[in-house]
C-alpha cells in the first residue's frame, strides 16, 4: 500500500529482561506531536502509520471523531487527537499522519501532526502524572517520560477511549418488535 508509511517490527533485538540496565527493564514508545505538544504511546499498541487520507463522516458522533476509512477491507474510526484534547479540529494536510493503534480488541486511527521517534528508555525514565488542582486536567495521561531536557506525556489509550469508542453498528436487518393482537 502506497499510503502505509511504516509497520513496526516489535522488540527487534531489544532486550526485555529485568536486568537490561541498572535502572530496570527497557521499554519502547513512539513519540508524536499534536498541537505543538509531544506525546508518546507504547510501541506495542502501534499497528501501522498511514498518510492522511480523507474520511467518511459519521452522523451523531463527537467532534473529535473525523469519520471512518477503509483499511484493507476493515472500517476503522479515525479520531482527531487535537480535537479530543479540546484544542479545536485539525486542518489536515498531506504531512499529517494517522497512527493505527490497538485499543482493547479494536483498531482505531489517531490523527496526529507528526510522528517523531521510537524511544527506548529504562522504566526509571517514567514518572507518575503530577496531581494538579483539577483531576480532569489530565485524564488521558498514564505517565510522564523524561529524556534529557524533554518531558513527554505518555497517553493511556484505554483511558483515552474509556467508554467513548463509537460502538460498532449491528450488521444486517435490525430486529423488529411486534406485539400480538
Amino acid at each position: 500500500m502506497a499510503d502505509t508509511l511504516f509497520t513496526p517490527f516489535f522488540n527487534d533485538g531489544i532486550p526485555t529482561t529485568d536486568d537490561d540496565t541498572p535502572s530496570g527493564p527497557m521499554q519502547q514508545y513512539v513519540s508524536f506531536t499534536v498541537g505543538g505538544s509531544e506525546f508518546a504511546v507504547d510501541i506495542l499498541a502501534i499497528r501501522e502509520f498511514k498518510r492522511w487520507t480523507e474520511t467518511t463522516p459519521l452522523p451523531n458522533t463527537p467532534p473529535y471523531v473525523r469519520g471512518v476509512i477503509n483499511l484493507r477491507g476493515v472500517v476503522v474510526p479515525i479520531y482527531d487527537l487535537r480535537a479530543r484534547f479540546g484544542q479545536g479540529p485539525t486542518q489536515p494536510t498531506a504531512t499529517h499522519v494517522i497512527m493505527m493503534v490497538a485499543v482493547s480488541e479494536r483498531t482505531v486511527g489517531l490523527l496526529v501532526d507528526a510522528v517523531d521517534d521510537v524511544l527506548t528508555v529504562p522504566q526509571s525514565a517514567l514518572s507518575a502524572v503530577p496531581e494538579t488542582d483539577s483531576t480532569a486536567s489530565h485524564p488521558f495521561l498514564q505517565a510522564v517520560l523524561t529524556i534529557d531536557e524533554r518531558m513527554i506525556a505518555v497517553l493511556g489509550l484505554e483511558r483515552l477511549f474509556s467508554g467513548e469508542v463509537v460502538p460498532p453498528l449491528p450488521l444486517g436487518p435490525s430486529p423488529v418488535s411486534r406485539q400480538s393482537p
